[in-house]
């Protein structure tokens, strides 16, 4: 594996854990419940929440394998997009230090996540699962 090879492949990697995690903290931490909450305020349909949460476990473990990239990585990106749109983007830029709660590492993750798209090889643009 050549370097820029290797050098995406840890970013799609970075970037799928970070969404593992987060699927795995919000359900360790019963923070669907409240999540779904949350959502439902915006007129989002119950149990949307936990899809989300799901879809963040599943869909990081099929980005680890290298599997489905582009559909996955389009999903992520509208979710931290919707993220931004509904709570980060009113927080401002920062996560921690000259501000809380911001939108920094919603758009990292997003750049992350294009990065992984575009370096993906054409033949494997769409469901590359049986690759």
């Amino acid at each position: 594996m050549n370097n820029e090879k290797l050098a995406l492949t840890i970013i799609r990697m970075a970037a799928a854990g970070n969404m593992l995690i987060h699927g795995i903290a919000r359900i360790i931490n019963n923070g669907v419940s409240p999540f779904d909450g949350f959502l439902s305020g915006f007129g989002f349909p119950p149990y949307s929440a936990w899809v989300i949460t799901l879809f963040e476990i599943a869909g990081a473990v099929v980005l680890l394998f290298n599997r489905w990239v582009m559909p996955i990585s389009i999903l992520f990106i509208l979710q931290l997009l919707m993220g931004i749109i509904l709570v980060h983007g009113r927080e401002g830029w920062f996560v921690v230090g000259a501000g809380r709660n911001g939108m920094e590492y919603n758009v990292l993750l997003m750049v992350c996540f294009i990065s992984t798209i575009w370096a993906k090889p054409k033949n494997h643009f769409v469901f590359d699962c049986c690759v």
